[in-house]
């Protein structure tokens, strides 16, 4: 959900799939006619306390609120309560193994990633099937491979993972991050590359935060001051960008940028050029927005120049030559474009269009000496190679509709990577000749799925406003559209994030099953730019829910499937999508898998670095109009006695520190409390994990079977076809 993107590897996850059993029969044909999934629950009795707030002088109970203390026995104890009855009826399910033994034969196959050289030697990440987490390996010229890394020896139990790597100007010395049970809070770790030993003691406290180097002499960081009380769910809220030179203790890094009470950001980041000359800051206040400075590194006590001075636009600097720098942004381009500046005076009215601005989104990359300017077209890649002139090269030529991985590398690489994937398609990694603009296969998945079995649909549906919005809708071939085929319609519609076509080995397993699986656009992503994200942000939020509940009778109507068949799911603000819609249409779906959901939209902006949220999301204390706008959508406070709401199954885990569990804890003892039906309303809290990035293999695959085992079992399918 943070709008700074935290440096990760790159490709690693993009492949996911494996081997996939003959299956012989439809879900339709296996499902029950009576099913037994809705037996009436004990759940844990969950304390009312009389708590009130005011907000413009109305007053909103929130009687759960001491579930927020994530550091108290009693929350403790009802965690453990709360997963007791969760996996009890997990436990219940028929054929919950064999589908973790089909997820577990699927995802077993080797995955690699794209190589990268630094210093004399060439890197690649691996994992050779079920490993927890990807490995780290290298080769120098012809020579054997050897592993460089294994975050799999990090923790006994495979859960602390490996975040951000990243080298010095020769490649000689590495930093790498870490982060321990899923936690947005890292360690930095420097090592010789060449010896792999520990170079001196590790950096703490660091959080949403890449690593840059200056030279070979020590590297940017960023961070906040630990906050009081919990450090997993009290507000941070001043970020600060830091230098560290090698040798030097922690406490001596000297602060760069951040820190001011008189503007206040909430994510800094800094890096510096690939030529070393330039460092480059960015400030935000919230996910959209920032402000832009830069410093020239040769010149000794060189002042900070501003770029940018407001927080109206997303902007960075790409790359420069000498001093001529080369920015994307959306300042009076809502799709994007590349502009030029000299470096001496750098604001927006001595820019030039470089890349101009199109009618679809663009995303840039470089190296080997050209950009690369990568467009969605309703969510397709299209991708075009451009000269330092701003002349276009070429069109490269894709395998077919779906999302690639932009080549980019370094400026002296001739041979750039990008990988091509779709949602029905495992991830295939290409080399690209950037003189010859020839691409090669560089390595094929090694999933046993195949992708000629199945269809992916581009459709567009009619939202309750007017608006069209685009939909890809996978299925095995030949499906028959009776209305009973269960399907999965996963949205998000939130912080310009745009979901573009990929694979994975869950959704592989869920196709393979005979299940639909359905991603709309909606309104609040990136897919068509800035006006697309802003229409589903603040006063217009709703627009997302309704595009998400338009989407889902599209596919009643066309017989794909029907109420009693539908689940939806969304994790993060697509939790909150999931909770909204849920409770304002409860008999549109049968299944609601919300995950690590914002839940509370009252009080969101009070934990961790939630109230940088706010560009999508609004506050309650903004207004009395931005109040009941939240408080009309917010899902801990639209649960009501009485109805039959939809079987959920809520997930979240303990270390989440981006979106604290407490919102998750809310609403399912809302739901518990007030559920009018035997449709059962439980929640499994993940111990030891976060929000979802370096989770380890093995609780992915358990997740994924208890989801879909749950999904299944709600919607009367009483054996797996095949089995």
């Amino acid at each position: 959900m943070k709008k700074l993107s935290i440096l990760a590897v790159a490709g690693v996850l993009a492949a996911c799939s494996g081997e996939s059993p003959e299956v012989s029969q439809s879900m339709s044909e296996v499902q029950a006619e009576n099913p037994s999934a809705s037996a009436v629950l004990a759940y844990p009795q969950t304390r009312k306390d009389d708590v009130i707030d005011s907000y413009f002088g109305n007053e909103v109970a929130d009687p759960y609120r001491w579930l927020e203390d994530d550091r108290s026995e009693e929350t403790e104890a009802w965690v453990k309560a709360q997963n007791k009855v969760t996996f009890s009826y997990l436990d219940q399910i028929p054929y919950r193994e064999n589908l973790k033994q089909r997820l577990e034969t699927l995802w077993n196959y080797e995955k690699v990633g794209s190589p990268f050289k630094e210093g004399d030697y060439t890197y690649f990440y691996r994992n050779d099937g079920l490993q927890n987490q990807y490995v780290v390996w290298r080769k120098k010229g012809d020579g054997e491979a050897e592993i460089f890394l294994d975050p799999n020896t990090f923790s006994e139990d495979g859960t602390t993972s490996l975040a951000t790597l990243k080298f010095s100007k020769d490649g000689s010395i590495a930093a790498y991050s870490v982060s321990e049970g899923g936690s947005d809070w890292r360690k930095i770790y420097v090592i010789d590359a060449e010896t792999k030993q520990v170079l001196e003691e590790p950096l703490v406290d660091v959080k949403f935060s890449g690593i840059s180097w200056k030279g070979n002499e020590g590297f940017y960081y960023s961070s906040y001051d630990k906050p009081e009380g919990s450090e997993l769910s009290a507000k941070t809220d001043q970020h600060k960008l830091y230098y560290h030179k090698l040798g030097q203790a922690q406490s001596k890094d000297a602060l760069v940028f951040g820190g001011s009470e008189e503007q206040k950001r909430r994510y800094v980041s800094g890096y510096v050029t690939e030529d070393d000359r330039y460092l480059v800051i960015s400030g935000a206040t919230s996910t959209s927005g920032n402000d832009l400075f830069i410093r020239d590194l040769t010149k000794t006590d060189a002042p900070l120049v501003p770029v940018l001075t407001d927080f109206d636009s997303d902007t960075y600097v790409i790359d420069n030559l000498d001093s001529k720098l080369f920015l994307v942004t959306n300042r009076d381009a809502p799709n994007k474009k590349v502009v030029t500046v000299d470096a001496a005076n750098p604001t927006p009215d001595n820019w030039q269009d470089f890349i101009p601005e199109t009618e679809n989104v663009l995303t840039a990359s470089t190296g080997g000496g050209y950009f690369f300017a990568e467009y969605m077209v309703d969510a397709l890649s299209r991708v075009y190679q451009y000269d330092y002139n701003g002349k276009r090269v070429r069109e490269i030529s894709l395998p077919g509709p779906g999302s690639v991985s932009s080549p980019s590398g370094k400026r002296e690489d001739k041979t750039l990577y990008y990988s091509f994937t779709n949602y029905k398609t495992p991830s295939t990694i290409f080399a690209f000749d950037v003189e010859k603009g020839e691409s090669g296969v560089y390595r094929e998945s090694g999933a046993k799925f195949d992708p000629a079995a199945y269809e992916s649909e581009q459709v567009f549906f009619t939202s309750k406003d007017g608006t069209k919005v685009p939909m890809l809708i996978t299925y095995k071939k030949g499906l028959e559209l009776n209305g009973k085929n269960p399907t999965i319609l996963y949205g998000y519609g939130g912080f310009n994030v745009s979901l573009t076509p990929s694979f994975s080995i869950a959704n592989a397993v869920w196709l393979e099953l005979g299940g639909v699986y359905a991603v709309p656009n909606l309104r609040g992503g990136g897919e068509y730019g800035k006006r697309w994200h802003d229409a589903g942000t603040k006063l217009q939020k709703q627009n997302v829910f309704d595009d998400f509940i338009a989407a889902g009778e599209y596919l009643i109507e066309q017989g794909y499937t029907s109420s009693d068949y539908l689940a939806i799911r969304g994790g993060s603000n697509g939790g909150l999508l999931v909770g909204a819609v849920m409770t304002q249409r409860p008999d549109l779906v049968k299944v609601a898998l919300p995950a690590v959901g914002v839940m509370d939209m009252l009080r969101y902006h009070t934990f961790t670095a939630g109230a940088g949220w706010a560009y999508d999301y609004g506050t309650a204390e903004q207004s009395e109009e931005m109040f009941e706008y939240l408080k009309g959508y917010s899902p801990v406070h639209n649960v009501n006695a009485g109805v039959s709401y939809p079987a959920t199954l809520v997930t979240t885990a303990d270390h989440d520190d981006r979106v604290v569990p407490a919102h998750s804890f809310k609403f399912a003892a809302e739901l518990q409390s007030k559920q009018n039906g035997a449709a059962p309303t439980l929640i499994r809290i993940e111990t030891n994990a976060g929000h979802g990035a370096g989770t380890p293999v093995s609780k992915t695959i358990e997740q994924y079977a208890d989801i879909f085992g749950f999904t299944l079992f709600n919607m009367g399918v009483s054996e797996l076809p095949g089995s």
